[in-house]
This record gives C-alpha cells, structure tokens and sequence, in this order.
C-alpha cells in the first residue's frame, strides 16, 4: 500500500472511530499540497461535515489528530479552513530513495493482461513526411511506450495511403517530366524524389487551369455562376470573412493588408469550381483519373510504376523513421484494405444496423447518437472511408486480438472517428468500448502554415536537419566539447537537436494547436528537452568526481532539507504520472513532469553544496537523491523517446 492509498484508508478509519460513520477508502479526496502550504499531501474535509455535524476547522484537527497517532509516516498536520495538510515523515522518504536505488524498473507497472494497438504516422506515398507527421509519430510513438511503461502489451502500427488519386499525381507527373531520372540520378532522398513529382503535377495543373480561366469556357462557366444570385449572395459572406480574417491577421503582424484580391472571380475559381475543373475539364486530371482506373483494373505497366514509386517512397520513409527513432510491429496498405468492409455492411443490413435508400446507396442512421446519417456504401457498391476503416478495426482484432485501439489522427477527422467508433459498437464488436481517437492540432511556424501543393510544406528531414544544427551552433558557443572527437561531437549533437524537437511538440497537450519555433526549442534555459538533458548531464558530473561512494553512511541523514523533501516527493508521484498519461492518452504530463523535476534538481544544486556536504551522512543521501533523478529523468524522457548524453 502507498502512502496516498494509507492516508485515505486512515481516513475511512478515523471517520469511522469519530463520528461512527462509513466511508469508502477511495472516496477521500486527495492531493499534493499547495507549494504557499506546509505539507505534503492535503485531504478534504467538507464532505465529512454532515456526519460529524461540526465545523471543517474542527474535524480537520481532530482528523489529523488521529492520522498523526494512527498511521505510520505522518509527522505532522496543519488545517487551513476545510483543508487538511499532512506532513510525512523523513524517514519515509528516505526508505523511498532506498527502493528507487534498488529497483531498476521504478516507475514502471507489472504487466495489466490488457493488449492496446496504436495506430500513426499513417502516410501517403506521394510525398516525404512532414512537420504535421512529426507532431503525430511523436504523439503515438511517446503513448506507445507510455502504455508499455503502464502494463499494456502493446502494438504499434500505421496504415500507409498508398493508392487513389494523389498517388496517380506523382505517377503522372514523373512519366511526363520525369525523362527517366530517379533518386539516384539525382542524389535526392528517394521520398523527396516523388514528392518533387506531385508539387510538378500541381503547378502544371495551376498553369493549366488559369489558362482554362482566362479563356471562352472559364469565363462563361463564371458567367452562368454569377447568375445564380443565391450562389453568389453565399460566397459574398463567405469572402467578407475570408477579408475580416485576413485583416485582423495584418493588424496583428503590423503589415499592410489590400482587400482588393479577394474578387468573387477569384473565390469562384479558387473555391468553389476548382474540383469541377479538375474532375469534366482538366486534361492532367482526366489523364490522372485514367490512370487510377488502370490500377484498379490490375494494369501491369501502371502496376510497375506504381510498386517502383511507391518503393521510392518507404526507402525513404525508413531513413526518417529511422532517425526519429521509431519502429512499428505491421504495417497495413491501404491496397490491400480498401476493400474491407463491404461483407460487414451487408451482414449489417441484415441485421438492420444500415438502412438502403432507393437508388442502393447503404446508410447509418446516427442521430440518436447527437450524429447524422451516414452513408457506408455507394449506390454503385464501392467504399467509403467508414467502411475501409471498419474493415481495418475487424482485420486488426483479427490479427492481434486486441482490448483497445488508439487512432492518432489530426482533430479534422473528430467527426470520422465519432462515426466509426458508434458505428462498430453498433455492430457489437468485442473491442468497441476500447477504441480512442488520440486528437490532435495543427502545428505551424512562425512563418505561417505550410501548403504540400505549393512545395512550401516543411518536410520532416528538413526540420530534424535545422534543429540539430541549431544545437551545433549552441554547442560550439558554449565549446564543452571540443574534447571529444568528430563521431562523438555528432552524436551528442543529434541527441541534443532531437531531443529539443521531441520534448518542445510533446510537452502541448495534444488538443492544442501550436506553433513550433526551431531556435526557441534549443534554448538551455527555457521549458525545453536541452534543459531536461542538462539537469541529468549536471548529475552525472556529480557522481564522476563522487567517485565510488559508500551510500550505506546516508542512513544517518534523519533531517532533510525542504527541498529534498519536495524532490523526493516528485520522484514518489512519477509512477501514478505515468498511469495518468496512459489513462489520458496524453504524454505531455511526461514530459512537464520531467520539466518540473529537471527545474527543482537545478534549484537543489545551486543552493546545496552535495560533494562538500556538512557530513558524510548528508553527502551520501545527497548522492542516492541525485542517482534517483537522474534515473527518474532518464526514463521518463525515454518514454518520449528522447535519448540522455552523458555530456553536453
């Protein structure tokens, strides 16, 4: 039993011998105390107010009162009105450090029977991987080894996009203008070698269709809009918010802002005909679309291309994977899964989960569920995503037999996963009231958003290249290690580059949208993974010049310092830190966890002499606390996936 779970059964105890009343253990509100407050841990008073019929000041004392008699380890109390302050003792704290000391694995949970899929990264073909993979490989990567740490058996897949249309982008495009160059032609990363095809595609598509503009039929298709007077009132509306946004934005940014190009010629071409164009004008999109038709029709020249690009590709997103760090136990391919399905919807029919309308589309009705209908099958019979995925849900609980699954996917998709997580329990499928969406927001730059059409999308290998050589530039001002040699420098320097990375777009809840801003990510004094990794780097120092310490002497340290208290503290929370983010899906309390520890170690050791210490008593314990943060912060940032130097 842990000192939170002692505190709450005294607690049913003590109301029980006072005001002979039944509690449950687990219903005594519990919490770290206030730093303003002294103590350790505070329970709440109000709810015992009515059985005692006495003031909270009141039974507040004389709960304490019997808490400090009764239970092991608690030292002392204070009340604050309806608060309950408990101080414990140092010598629980001491035989605390002693464990971790002992155990290697502290922190993690025995193993809980439960089986959990992750589901990331999950990219398409037709391009290298982004700054919006990495928020999302970094998410499900760090919840992967979160639900590890936690007790979970767990498998980590993703499902690549490898066919429809943006595929046949690329195919195309390096037909036309390709004239036979491949990635090693070119010396180009093999990923970045396709993706450079489908921004071609597109600006040849952009050519294409402002000529088309400009001409008889653009102008005339522009025409006969403008004449329907409600389409026209409509995208006045949406072009005065587009305008109102636009304007404040400058006004933000200090710069000048012209109205004068948003015309509703511009809205009509940009927004509301550009698919139309692409889908009954466009000769590159009718070109595209043939070409896709082919690959269904198992075209052996387009089915060539197609395994060659595509081969291409997972080269090149093996070497990013790679260089982040990260692995997966299968992956799935959208060729071979987007078929699935389609059995399940006709048993559905059957059993009158769906509903076929006349013309033999089949749908779900979800409105009880606060959704809307849903089409799950075309009227022609071809798929929908929803059935893809619901295919991929069975296929996988096939596969792996699993308790839960978690989708990592950007929060655009809410409303898909809303539907397909009703719609499988529905079904009466065995994993549904597993299943999570771990949502997330977009990450930007300081320099805006990134559009993958126009080519000014941030690709992954670039950002990882940038950010590693902003800690080079860090590394060589601050010339600690010109010592070691070349293959050394660069392996502490991608540990460092990395790590800022990881630690700066995990420490955000995942809901928020953020902005990720390479230099600030580096920084040694900010809330950043550096920092993290200088406060274990700064420990190792410690116990290189300690030297081979006799650790025993620090049981005859009796007083501690209310900082090492509070350090202890912290290291005694981390376990149910790593229960929370599991439970939570959520790795940024990980990473704010090792933030706040990394911050108080700092504080300890600038204000606390631990080699020269007053005694040799107070020297060893000095040493086991720092052993344990250093322990506790590498495996914390371990979760996330962050290696620790030995040197920086």
């Amino acid at each position: 039993m842990n000192i939170i779970e002692m505190i709450q059964s005294g607690v049913a105890k003590a109301v029980k011998s006072l005001y002979d009343a039944d509690v449950t253990a687990d219903s005594v509100t519990i919490s770290p105390t206030r730093k303003e407050f002294e103590g350790d841990y505070t329970v709440v008073v109000f709810p015992y107010t009515k059985m005692a019929r006495k003031k909270p000041e009141q039974i507040g004392a004389e709960l304490g009162q019997y808490l400090k008699e009764q239970v092991a380890h608690i030292a002392d109390f204070n009340v604050i009105k309806g608060f309950l302050n408990l101080e414990v003792s140092d010598s629980f704290w001491s035989a605390f450090l002693e464990d971790i000391y002992a155990n290697g694995d502290f922190g993690r949970q025995p193993a809980n029977g439960q089986k959990v899929m992750v589901e990331f990264s999950s990219p398409n073909t037709n391009k290298p991987l982004h700054l919006g993979h990495i928020r999302n490989i970094l998410l499900g990567w760090s919840t992967s080894q979160i639900l590890d740490a936690a007790g979970y058996e767990v498998v980590k897949v993703q499902v690549v996009n490898d066919r429809g249309i943006a595929i046949c982008k690329s195919m195309l495009a390096w037909q036309r203008f390709g004239e036979g160059a491949t990635p090693a032609s070119t010396a180009q990363k093999s990923d970045h070698f396709v993706g450079h095809y489908y921004v071609k595609f597109e600006q040849a598509f952009k050519e294409e269709y402002k000529a088309w503009q400009a001409g008889l039929e653009g102008q005339q298709a522009f025409a006969e809009w403008k004449a329907d007077e409600k389409a026209v009132k409509k995208a006045e509306k949406a072009l005065q918010e587009k305008i109102r946004k636009a304007s404040a934005k400058a006004e933000r940014e200090g710069s000048d802002f012209d109205p004068a190009g948003y015309t509703l010629e511009k809205y009509f071409f940009g927004t509301v005909y550009k698919n139309t164009y692409f889908n009954q004008h466009s000769p590159l999109g009718t070109a595209a679309k043939e070409m896709l038709l082919k690959w269904e029709a198992g075209d052996e020249e387009v089915l060539a291309l197609w395994k060659k690009m595509n081969g291409w590709v997972y080269q090149g997103f093996e070497e990013t994977y790679d260089r982040l760090g990260v692995e997966f136990d299968k992956l799935y391919y959208e060729s071979d899964t987007y078929l699935l399905g389609k059995d399940t919807i006709q048993q559905g029919l059957k059993k009158e989960v769906f509903y076929e309308k006349e013309d033999g589309s089949v749908w779900i009705d979800l409105t009880s569920a606060k959704l809307d209908h849903k089409l799950v099958l075309r009227s022609d019979g071809t798929s929908v995503y929803i059935t893809q995925d619901i295919g991929t849900a069975q296929e996988r609980h096939k596969d792996f037999g699993v308790d839960k699954m978690v989708y990592v996917v950007a929060d655009e998709q809410d409303y898909h996963f809303q539907v397909l997580f009703e719609t499988l329990k529905r079904l009466g499928e065995p994993y549904a009231d597993g299943l999570h969406h771990l949502s997330y927001g977009m990450v930007d730059l300081p320099s805006g958003k990134m559009k993958s059409r126009e080519g000014t999308v941030v690709d992954a290998d670039d950002l990882m290249a940038e950010v590693i050589a902003e800690a080079r530039q860090n590394t060589e001002d601050r010339d600690t290690l010109n010592d070691l040699d070349q293959a050394g420098r660069e392996t502490i320097i991608r540990q460092i580059g990395l790590a800022a990375l990881k630690f700066f777009i995990i420490k955000v809840q995942p809901q928020k949208r953020m902005v990720f801003d390479p230099k600030e990510s580096v920084d040694m004094q900010g809330q950043t993974g550096p920092y993290v990794q200088n406060a274990y780097v700064r420990i190792q120092s410690v116990l290189r010049k300690g030297g081979d310490q006799d650790l025993k002497a620090s049981a005859g340290y009796t007083t501690l310092e209310g900082i090492e208290k509070a350090i202890a503290n912290q290291l005694y929370a981390f376990p149910s830190v790593i229960q929370e983010a599991a439970e939570q899906y959520d790795p940024s309390g990980v990473a704010n966890f090792c933030y706040d520890l990394a911050k108080q170690y700092h504080r300890f050791y600038h204000d606390f002499s631990i080699l020269n210490a007053e005694s040799d008593a107070a020297k060893a314990f000095r040493l086991k606390l720092s052993q344990a943060v250093a322990h506790t912060l590498k495996t914390g940032m371990a979760l996330l996936g962050i290696e620790m130097p030995e040197r920086m």
